[in-house]
């Protein structure tokens, strides 16, 4: 290929409908670029403390050694589980609610559209609100409601022109982040860290001083921050020069970032004091406030992925409606959205995503790469299929019974499900990778009964 053609090539947008072909333009190294500026988030500073304080009442409970373990664990699930979750659009060239036609049928795949959709709102929502509170530390004060909204100007105009705005986050966003990490791990470590071995929860704790209860539902918390893009990936990923480019960038770049930006908010919270806002421990090091800022502007690349798949999503409805135009109402609602609402509730809001996400990548799974190989119907006449719908909801239950979370009438829900189950939870239980492993095995049962019945 010429020079010129490459270049022209390059220059190719997403298409505006869905009835249009996906140009197959993004490197390993655009993919890369992207889903490592993805693992970088504020949220993962602001959110730290999730980590370390699992249970409902709010209160530190595990060790910061302890926190930093359950978080890298969590983490390289989740980034496995979103490599897999890659593969499937770059192969079909199909966007990730087009996908789950193939997995439920068409009709069907409405209601989990219809989730991710309002998940996605609320990410990018929550990000607007992390940006403005961010912006207004960084600055001393100011005018909060001028930080959401230029957030929101930057967020609508990144997504009209998605790969260009994945082309140029590689080529100059992530090189600031990375000096900005460095700085902050290089002045941290010179400022010196407290004990990280103290545990502040119940005297006692578990073997080796953990609750191990605990550890898990922590990893759980930083999985869910991972599996929040499953839903999403495809939609990235269906522009991949291949599929090997697409599950590598998404499990080893995403993982091996969120690693990172955890730990380093972790460390944060050992240093803080108690004066002064979330992010006081980075203001106040030599230069925090400058390289600070290179986090702040670049978390729009967070709220532009979720605005671009919630209009993506959308047209999994309405297929033939420009995603431009989605793309500015969306924009506008998660603005005014994030000047009406603050971070509450924001680890429930975390576990509900999980229990909901995380089995549904365990259905597609096991039918996309058990199963299906070439045969994959995304039409809009695609049939139902309501065994896999059966093992997603088997999966949800599953995840649901071990970690209710901390979601109101939901969570009172499934406590009263646990009470006529006579079920305890024990120590080794995991939410996400049970499950996982439930939705998994129904879907792939599923699928062999209803082949063994087409052949009989």
């Amino acid at each position: 290929m010429s020079t010129p053609t490459l270049e022209l090539s390059e220059r190719r947008e997403a298409p505006l409908t869905l009835d249009q072909p996906a140009p197959k333009v993004l490197s390993f190294w655009d993919q890369s670029a992207f889903w490592a500026n993805l693992g970088v988030s504020l949220f993962a500073f602001s959110g730290a403390y999730t980590v370390l304080a699992p249970s409902t009442d709010g209160a530190a409970q595990i060790s910061i050694a302890a926190g930093i373990l359950a978080m890298i664990i969590g983490t390289v699930v989740g980034g496995l589980m979103l490599g897999l979750a890659a593969v499937p659009g770059a192969k079909t060239g199909k966007p990730a609610m087009m996908l789950l036609r193939g997995l439920f049928g068409a009709k069907l795949s409405y209601l989990p559209t219809v989730l991710n959709i309002a998940q996605l709102i609320g990410w990018g929502t929550f990000e607007l609100i992390v940006i403005g509170d961010a912006a207004e530390e960084l600055f001393d004060g100011g005018p909060h409601w001028l930080y959401v909204v230029t957030a929101g100007v930057l967020t609508t105009v990144l997504t009209i022109w998605p790969l260009g705005s994945v082309r140029m986050l590689r080529r100059f966003v992530t090189v600031g982040v990375v000096i900005a990490l460095i700085w902050f791990y290089l002045q941290f470590v010179r400022a010196g860290l407290p004990d990280l071995t103290a545990n502040p929860g119940p005297a006692g704790g578990g073997p080796f001083g953990v609750d191990w209860n605990l550890f898990w539902i922590a990893s759980d918390a930083a999985l869910a921050v991972s599996i929040s893009w499953v839903p999403v990936a495809a939609d990235y990923t269906r522009h991949s020069r291949s599929t090997g480019a697409a599950f590598g960038a998404a499990s080893g770049a995403y993982a091996f970032t969120q690693i990172i930006a955890y730990v380093l908010g972790l460390f944060a919270l050992a240093l803080a004091s108690g004066a002064g806002g979330v992010y006081s421990p980075f203001l106040k090091v030599t230069l925090g406030a400058v390289f600070f800022f290179v986090f702040v502007f670049r978390e729009a690349d967070q709220s532009f992925a979720n605005v671009y798949s919630t209009a993506l999503s959308i047209q999994n409805l309405a297929p033939r409606v420009d995603r431009r135009v989605l793309s500015i109402g969306l924009g506008a609602l998660i603005t005014l959205l994030a000047l009406r609402l603050n971070m509450a509730n924001y680890f429930g809001f975390l576990g509900l995503i999980g229990s909901v996400f995380v089995p549904l990548l365990g259905v597609l799974v096991a039918d996309f790469f058990l199963r299906a190989r070439d045969q994959w119907d995304t039409s809009a006449t695609a049939p139902s299929r309501w065994g896999m719908v059966f093992a997603w909801l088997a999966g949800l239950s599953v995840y649901q019974l071990i970690n209710p979370g901390d979601t109101g009438v939901w969570t009172d829900f499934w406590v009263d499900v646990q009470e006529k189950l006579h079920f305890t939870k024990q120590a080794w239980m995991s939410a996400s990778l049970l499950s996982f492993l439930a939705a998994l095995v129904i879907a792939w049962g599923v699928g062999r009964i209803s082949m063994l019945r087409k052949s009989a």
